[in-house]
């Protein structure tokens, strides 16, 4: 074959288009309804077209999240920590499809995305050396006057409904993903809506991860449309609402209230800030045991 031939088939290659699907129950399915809508980068340039999810989405990832909830609240804290640390190591190899994915969607030059996504990932190692530790940090033995032992613990909520932050797609999302599921939760993520692709391309990163199917769900498209359902939810337990703005938000409390759920109110955050426990706290419950110590009567003797 000659030289002018051989660029003449180079040249009329086609590029392949990368297909964006949701990820739930460790699958990736595009939305039952079969709803798409299109994403542009910070200057209106078309980037791709992703699925614009449905509340029979939304109720799919219950599902999975609930089904998921026992194996990974029953794991041990180390063997989490693993897990989230294997993301961690994944996420580093796939560095320059975030970086580029994220430059796109902020408007951010090539280097100031990729420290952007460096912060990320020492993000979620952050929270990986967390997993055998915070319970050290909130719970322990409580002095009590009686002859008793008397321990807190700290447990999972259980399914927690996620609203990822709008404006910072991929730093802000693992910031509010990441302490949910290293404290033993389920979660199902909103992306955000208008910069959703980091987000689809972290739940790639997590089925090819040691993480079990159903821990992590996301959901792209219209924030208020999937958000609703999962507020009303009887089977979800709690709810971040870091992507709502303030009128989403307060009609979100009124739906969450109606089984209990624990809410997160929106608030101001640097997420380039490091961050404190409050979030992993924010979705844990106390669990306090009582013992009797053995002693009889005042003599202080025992048995």
């Amino acid at each position: 074959m000659s030289e002018k031939n051989d660029k003449t088939e180079r040249a009329e290659r086609l590029s392949v288009f990368k297909t964006y699907k949701l990820y739930v129950g460790g699958k990736f399915p595009r939305s039952e309804s079969g709803r798409v809508y299109e994403v542009s980068d910070s200057k209106g340039n078309w980037l791709a077209n992703v699925p614009l999810s449905s509340r029979k989405d939304a109720r799919d990832a219950v599902v999975a999240a609930r089904k998921a909830f026992g194996g990974w609240s029953g794991a041990t804290a180390y063997n989490r920590g693993q897990i989230l640390y294997r993301i961690a190591e994944m996420l580093e190899g796939r560095r320059e499809q975030f970086v580029r994915e994220v430059a796109d969607a902020e408007g951010l030059s090539k280097s100031k995305a990729a420290a952007v996504v460096d912060s990320t990932i020492d993000r979620w190692v952050w929270y990986a050396g967390w997993t055998d530790k915070i319970a050290q940090v909130v719970g322990g033995g409580n002095p009590v006057a009686g002859p008793f032992f008397n321990l807190s613990s700290p447990e999972p909520t259980g399914v927690v409904a996620v609203l990822a932050p709008q404006e910072s797609s991929f730093l802000g999302l693992v910031s509010v993903l990441a302490p949910v599921i290293a404290t033993g939760n389920t979660a199902i993520v909103v992306a955000s809506e208008q910069s959703p692709l980091p987000a689809l391309s972290l739940g790639e990163v997590l089925a090819t991860s040691d993480l079990p199917g159903g821990v992590v769900n996301v959901l792209s498209g219209r924030t208020a449309e999937i958000a609703t359902p999962l507020a009303a939810h009887q089977d979800v337990n709690a709810i971040d609402l870091a992507g709502a703005d303030d009128v989403l938000a307060k009609e979100l409390e009124i739906a969450a209230a109606d089984n209990l759920k624990r809410v997160l109110r929106p608030q101001p955050v640097d997420y380039a800030e490091t961050p404190g426990i409050d979030r992993m706290t924010a979705f844990l419950e106390t669990k306090t045991v009582w013992h009797p110590t053995g002693s009889l009567g005042a003599s202080g003797s025992s048995y």
